[in-house]
This record gives C-alpha cells, structure tokens and sequence, in this order.
C-alpha cells in the first residue's frame, strides 16, 4: 500500500464516498449503480480552440452536481479516490492517457488551495495516474485569486480568467513538440481551458486535449 492509499484509509475508512456507509470500497454497489446510469464517455473535437478535443463521463447534474461540490467546497478530499477509481474502470480513458507527455491538472492560486487543503483535480490525478512522472503541476500557475466560475454565468466567465494563469518560468519545463492532456473537474463554456491551452501552444506544445469529470 503506497502513502496515498495509507492517507486515504486513514481519512476515509471503509465507507463508500456518496453515501457514506460501511463498505469495503470506496463505493457501495447501491451508488455505484447510481452512477453506471448517469455514465457516458464523451469526447468533442473543436476547429478554432487552442485545444483540439474534450472527454468527459458525466454530464454536471444530479449526483454528479452534488459529489463534485462535495470535494471542492465542503473537505471531503476522499472523494477523488472514487473519481480516480471510476477511471481506472475505464479502459477507454487509460488507453487515452498513454498518448501524452504530460497530464496537468488546472492549477487554483494558493490562497485557495491553502484554504482547502488541496487541488482536487491534482489529487484526482495523483491517486489515479500510475506513472507519476506524466502528472506535471508545476507548469501552469494560477496567479490571480479571481471569483469562483461557479459563481459566475457564461457571459461573466470568459472575462473572470483572462490573465489569472501564467507559465511558471522558475521550472523551464521544455514544452516544444509535447502532447498534453489538460485534467480539470468541470467544463462549462471552455473559458479555463482556452486560456490554460493558450498558454501551453505558446510555449510549443503541439498537441492539446481536454478531459474532465463532467461537462455542464
């Protein structure tokens, strides 16, 4: 058992994620049916993105609404494990993953994530992605503590992430002719993965795809 699972055993022991009852794993049989139905593996392809795809296995309603608001806003960091096992599940989804150079999930600025105590799309990817050397958050920083997007519409967001990320330049990562898979929980009008992706092409990534929990 790897320090990840030892930390998630000991803040979550034997309870499933949604419903909170005693079980083995990290989801009951009961909501793991829940979710099956709610299940579908999407992917999108844009012409005139920064990005050239979207993949996503939920649409953001429901229960998926309620568990990802859950991890982000009222500490329950277990969560990830079963959205990282839900993943795992999916071959389709571990197929995908092989192709690139770097996984990066989209960073929050510190003070949030001091506050939290953790990146939940980070986590996610951490418990989730064997090969830790693809996981890679040390590229993009998020350098403006800017409004929620969730408490924003559509019209507001575009605006609320101009200029809030930054290509970390303390790390030099080389990013010319690099495949990367940009992680994150929601997409709603893509306004955070164009900026994000922006930044990433003009470092000279030549290939950039988005994949998230759900989709709203």
């Amino acid at each position: 058992m790897n320090q990840l699972d030892l930390l998630f055993s000991f803040i979550c022991p034997n309870h499933c994620a949604i419903c909170g009852k005693i079980n083995e794993d990290c989801l009951c049989k009961k909501c793991e049916i829940k979710l099956n139905l709610n299940k579908k593996l999407v992917t999108e392809y844009y012409t005139n993105e920064y990005f050239e795809s979207h993949t996503y296995l939920f649409s953001y309603e429901r229960i998926i609404r309620d568990i990802i608001l859950e991890l982000k806003f009222h500490n329950k960091p277990y969560i990830a494990r079963m959205f990282a096992t839900i993943f795992k599940n999916e071959e389709e989804i571990i197929k995908k993953i092989e192709n690139y150079d770097y996984i990066i999930p989209v960073p929050i600025h510190k003070k949030r994530k001091l506050k939290r105590g953790y990146n939940q799309s980070e986590l996610i990817l951490k418990y989730f992605i064997h090969k830790k050397n693809k996981i890679n958050s040390n590229i993009l920083k998020k350098v403006v503590n800017n409004s929620p997007q969730s408490s924003l519409n559509k019209a507001e967001r575009k605006e609320n992430v101009k200029g809030v990320y930054m290509y970390d330049n303390k790390k030099q990562i080389d990013l010319k002719y690099k495949k990367i898979l940009l992680f994150d929980d929601i997409f709603t009008t893509g306004s955070t993965a164009r900026e994000c992706s922006k930044i990433l092409k003009e470092k000279g990534a030549s290939k950039i795809d988005v994949f998230t929990i759900a989709k709203d």
